[in-house]
């Protein structure tokens, strides 16, 4: 049996261990013991077949994500490589003019050019030069920039940073996860100097990969640990954060073991410290976009935990974008305790648009008991925002909104074409993501998962402070 350490409860999916009779054995018994697809302390019952048959699908659906994580990583380095192709020659007529003068610009992955499916769907890279330092929109749009530039690689963030921002680049993170044994989790921290001496610091987690098998899997995890007076916390995300294998979460790590393998959390951590060190003006705000969301906002809960007093005063705000629900009513309560600052500002942004199907997984009901936590800031498809205590549709697969959802990705494919000549050039949408529209009309809650509406939210959409009672506000 392993070690839990600070956990006095979970369950543990082991989709890597699921064979098919693994797979049947949960839907006509719930004993964890009995089966090797699942790990909890000795004589764990999974009560109920609604809770049995969520569980069934989740490693189901894990178990088919990894038999396909060869296939679709192929795909992926596809779509990458003649994404870049093209538009590195100047165009498919200039690629074919290269390719017959035998002068064709080869994409070099990795360099400071090279761009992420992400990167690909929304090319924007310059911030709006309309929301400066000051505006109350101005932490929210550079937060969702930061977000979406979290999934280029190392140079190409460096380079926007620094060339196209005008900021301070401080450090860039490939992270182990100690259970997908494998470099999963990405952040990278910088410094923006506009309102210095007080600067801002910006922490920014990458979402979900859309072809990495494994991080899809983090995604639809339903493994939860409890931790005493804290609540349930969403297994594959704490996992992705600095789980460690024996099922511990320790304030300090052994500097002797693992070979020493950087942990996103402590990483972070100790990078904030010292640059909070450095400068006692300075404050910091953490950002990130699906997955990238949801570790986020667990971040300085596990601060919290530690009792990292110090950095938790200096957090400035988390902004999320399309996050999934990360624990527990429970932890919901916890994380209200922190996530305000003396003055009792909340300091916890929560954006969701429209048909988003992320942020309404994973379900919240009477089985799986995922909540979310601190007000939603919801924009529509007209990027027109509302405070709401909970998304409309929360859970996503109602009958009731089938309809209006496909009525709504019709409308997001055909505004593709036209919002560019209303609202500028930056907001023009290409073929690759009208493409991810065009599958909406199969699908309606992918698309509106790309950040390229989130961007258009911070920035075309009213702005909605969460200290107030009114529900809707236009910015002057």
């Amino acid at each position: 049996m392993a070690d839990t350490g600070s956990f006095t409860d979970y369950l543990e999916l082991r989709p890597d261990k699921a064979g098919l009779l693994d797979l049947l054995h949960v839907l006509y018994s719930g004993n964890v013991d009995e089966n090797e697809s699942m790990f909890g302390p000795p004589g764990t019952e999974i009560a109920g077949m609604r809770r049995r048959w969520d569980i069934f699908i989740s490693l189901l659906a894990q178990r088919s994500l990894l038999l396909l994580s060869s296939p679709m990583a192929r795909f992926g380095s596809a779509v990458g490589f003649w994404g870049n192709l093209v538009p590195d020659n100047g165009g498919l007529l200039s690629l074919f003019a290269n390719f017959m003068r035998g002068e064709v610009q080869m994409p070099e992955k990795g360099s400071d050019t090279y761009r992420s499916a992400i990167g690909l769907i929304d090319t924007r890279v310059k911030l709006d030069k309309s929301i400066k330092s000051g505006d109350p929109r101005y932490q929210a749009a550079l937060a969702i920039m930061a977000a979406k530039l979290s999934y280029e690689n190392e140079r190409f963030i460096k380079s926007t940073i620094k060339n196209q921002w005008k900021m301070e680049f401080l450090a860039y993170y490939n992270c182990w996860n100690d259970y997908q044994e494998d470099f999963t989790t990405q952040a990278f921290i910088m410094r923006d100097k506009t309102n210095s001496p007080a600067d801002l610091i910006v922490v920014a987690f990458r979402g979900t990969e859309p072809f990495d098998a494994t991080q899809w899997c983090t995604d639809i995890d339903f493994s939860w640990y409890e931790i005493p007076h804290v609540g349930k916390i969403h297994g594959g995300f704490i996992k992705a954060l600095g789980l460690q294998k024996n099922g511990s979460l320790p304030e300090k790590l052994d500097a002797h073991s693992n070979n020493q393998k950087p942990y996103a959390y402590y990483v972070v951590r100790e990078k904030l410290r010292d640059e909070l060190r450095r400068n006692e003006n300075a404050r910091y705000v953490v950002t990130g976009h699906s997955l990238g969301g949801a570790l986020a906002v667990l971040f300085p809960l596990v601060l919290a935990l530690h009792g990292e007093d110090l950095l938790l005063e200096r957090l400035e705000g988390v902004y999320t974008f399309g996050q999934p629900r990360v624990g527990d009513e429970k932890l919901g309560e916890f994380a209200e305790k922190y996530l305000g600052d003396a003055e009792g500002r909340r300091r916890y942004s929560r954006f969701v648009y429209c048909n988003d199907l992320v942020p309404r997984l994973p379900y919240d009901d009477s089985t799986l008991l995922f909540k979310h936590f601190g007000k939603c800031l919801y924009y529509n498809s007209f990027y027109r925002g509302t405070v709401k205590d909970e998304e409309p549709n929360k859970n996503y697969f109602s009958v009731f909104t089938v309809i209006p959802k496909y009525f709504n990705a019709m409308w997001e494919l055909v505004r593709g074409f036209f919002i560019g000549f209303i609202e500028g050039s930056d907001y023009s949408e290409g073929w690759t993501l009208r493409l991810l529209r065009l599958f909406g009309l199969i699908v309606p809650g992918l698309p509106p998962h790309s950040p390229q509406d989130y961007v258009n939210c911070t920035r075309l959409g009213n702005y909605l402070p969460l200290d107030t009672d009114k529900h809707e506000i236009k910015l002057d």
